[in-house]
C-alpha cells in the first residue's frame, strides 16, 4: 500500500461490504460523473481545523463527542429532527464541559450516515429471502424485490440531503440557537426523569454564572465565542463509488468533501482492502473502528498506513468490544500504541458490541453500555493513556430501542417507538444519563491529576 494513491486506486483492491450488482452500469457511471461536478459539501479549510481540534483531544486536553443516527434516512429528514439532533450534542456537551471541565470537540453522524455494512448480504422474511438493507443511499427499507435493487440515483439524493442538512446545522450553530445564553432554552423537549431534571438543575448554575459573566462585560457581544459552537460532520466511508466522486486536489493534497472526518468500520479494515486504500490518501481525520479480533500487530500495521507521520489529530482509534470483553482485550491494543509511540486518540464506541436480540427487536441495554464506558475510561487511566472520547448512535427523539434507564425501557416497550432503520439508538434521556457518567468519571480523574501534581 506505498504505491501511488489517486482517489480511483481503491478499485485495484478487494471490495467488501459495497454492492457490487447495480443493475445498470452505465447509469452507475453517470452518477458518478455528476457527483464530480456538484460543489463539495465540507471544505479543506474545516477539515484541517478539525486535525487542529482533535489533535488537543489527543495531547489530553479535550475529550471527543462522536454521536448521532445509526442510518440517516430519507423518509424521516425534517427540520425538526435536524435541530433535535443538534440540541442533544449541546446538551451533552454542557455536561461533558461544565462538569468535567474539558473542552469539547463535537462530531455529528450526520450530513451523510446512509450506508451500513451487513453481517449477511441477504435476509429471509416468511420463506422468502432478499437481499439485504444497505442504507437509504443503496436501496430501500421495503421488503420487495424493487426495493432491494441498488439505485444509483440514491446517491444524488444523499448528497441534497446531506447538503441541507450541513446547510441547517451550520444556521444553528452561528445563527443564535447556540448561545450559551439560551442553555435554559435548551430544556425544551426533555422528558421528565433523573437525566432531564439534572441538566435543568446543570443548566439554571451556568445562566448563574453568566449573569454574573454579563455583570462584568463578558457577553456575546464582547465574546462572540459564547453565541456560536463549532460543530462536524463525519460518517463511515463505506460507498466508496460516493467517496472517490467527491475527493477534491487541494494545495496541501486530496480532501474528502464528503464530510469533515471519515471512518473505517470494523468490517473494512482489511489491510490490503479498498476502504483502508482509500482512507490512506485523503488528508480528513480518520476513525478507525477496533473490535474484539483486533490484534496489536494489526492495529500497527493498520496505523503504519494510515498515519505513517504520526500525525497528532490524524487518527482516531474506535474501541467496540461489548461490556464483556472490553477488560481483555483493550488493555493490549493501548498498551501497544502507548510503547510504540504512536499519536492516536482512543475513543469507545460502546453499541456495537453489546447488541442482542429481545421480543423479536435488536435492542442494547444501557448498563452494559455504560459498563463498557466505565471500564474503558478505567483501563485508560491505568494503562497511562487519555480517554479520549465517546463514540455513540442516539437520536434526540424520545425513542424506545435501547433497554433501561432511569426512566427505564423495558422488552415490552421495545413496539411503542422503535423506529430505527438499522441499529438500535439511545434515546434523549439514556444519552443524557451517559453524559453525566463520563463527566463524572472525568471529574475524578482532573480531581486525582491535581491531588498527584
Amino acid at each position: 500500500m506505498k504505491g501511488p494513491w489517486r482517489p480511483s486506486s481503491w478499485r485495484d483492491h478487494p471490495v467488501s461490504h459495497m454492492p457490487q450488482d447495480y443493475p445498470d452500469a452505465a447509469e452507475l457511471a453517470r452518477v458518478e460523473a455528476e457527483l464530480r461536478t456538484l460543489p463539495p459539501l465540507v471544505f479543506a479549510e474545516e477539515a484541517r481545523t478539525l486535525t487542529e481540534r482533535l489533535a488537543r483531544v489527543e495531547a489530553g486536553e479535550a475529550f471527543l463527542l462522536q454521536g448521532g443516527d445509526c442510518a440517516e434516512s430519507f423518509k424521516e429528514f425534517s427540520a425538526d429532527n435536524i435541530r433535535d439532533a443538534f440540541r442533544l450534542m449541546l446538551q451533552m456537551a454542557v455536561v461533558l464541559t461544565f462538569a468535567g471541565g474539558k473542552p469539547l470537540v463535537k462530531v455529528g453522524r450526520i450530513a451523510g450516515q446512509f450506508a451500513k455494512p451487513r453481517s449477511s448480504a441477504e435476509e429471509t422474511v416468511g420463506g422468502v429471502t432478499l437481499p439485504s438493507y444497505r442504507g437509504d443511499i443503496v436501496n430501500g427499507t421495503d421488503f420487495d424485490a424493487a426495493s432491494r435493487v441498488p439505485d444509483p440515483d440514491r446517491m444524488i439524493r444523499a448528497y441534497h440531503q446531506s447538503s441541507a442538512t450541513l446547510n441547517l446545522l451550520r444556521a444553528f450553530a452561528g445563527g443564535g440557537f447556540a448561545d450559551l445564553y439560551h442553555v435554559r432554552d435548551w430544556t425544551v423537549g426533555l422528558t421528565a426523569g433523573p437525566a432531564g431534571d439534572r441538566y435543568r438543575e446543570l443548566s439554571e448554575k451556568i445562566s448563574e454564572a453568566l449573569d454574573f459573566m454579563a455583570a462584568v462585560g463578558v457577553t456575546p457581544q464582547t465574546h462572540p465565542e459564547l453565541s456560536r459552537v463549532e460543530m462536524f460532520t463525519s460518517h463511515e466511508a463505506l460507498l466508496l463509488n460516493f467517496e472517490e466522486a467527491l475527493t477534491r486536489r487541494e494545495h496541501d493534497g486530496w480532501f474528502a468533501a464528503s464530510a469533515h472526518m471519515l471512518w473505517i468500520g470494523e468490517r473494512t479494515r482489511r489491510l490490503d482492502g479498498a476502504h483502508v486504500e482509500y482512507a490512506r490518501g485523503i488528508r480528513n481525520p480518520i476513525g478507525l473502528k477496533c473490535g474484539p479480533t483486533m490484534e496489536p500487530d494489526d492495529l500497527l500495521r493498520l496505523i503504519d498506513v494510515l498515519n505513517p507521520d504520526n500525525r497528532p489529530g490524524r487518527l482516531t482509534l474506535i474501541g467496540r468490544f461489548g461490556a464483556d470483553k472490553v477488560g481483555d482485550r483493550l488493555p493490549r491494543l493501548m498498551a501497544a500504541t502507548k510503547a510504540e509511540g504512536r499519536r492516536v486518540i482512543w475513543s469507545i464506541d460502546p453499541m456495537h458490541g453489546n447488541t442482542f436480540s429481545s421480543n423479536g427487536y435488536k435492542t442494547r441495554p444501557l448498563d452494559r453500555i455504560l459498563s463498557e464506558v466505565r471500564s474503558f475510561i478505567d483501563i485508560a487511566a491505568s494503562e497511562g493513556v487519555h480517554a479520549g472520547g465517546v463514540h455513540l448512535e442516539m437520536t434526540g427523539q424520545d425513542v424506545t430501542e435501547c433497554l433501561g434507564g432511569a426512566r427505564p425501557v423495558t422488552p415490552e416497550d421495545l413496539s411503542s417507538r422503535y423506529h430505527t432503520h438499522c441499529d438500535p439508538r439511545l434515546n434523549a434521556a439514556q444519552a443524557l444519563e451517559l453524559a453525566f457518567l463520563v463527566a463524572e468519571n472525568l471529574k475524578a480523574g482532573r480531581r486525582r491529576a491535581s491531588q498527584a501534581a
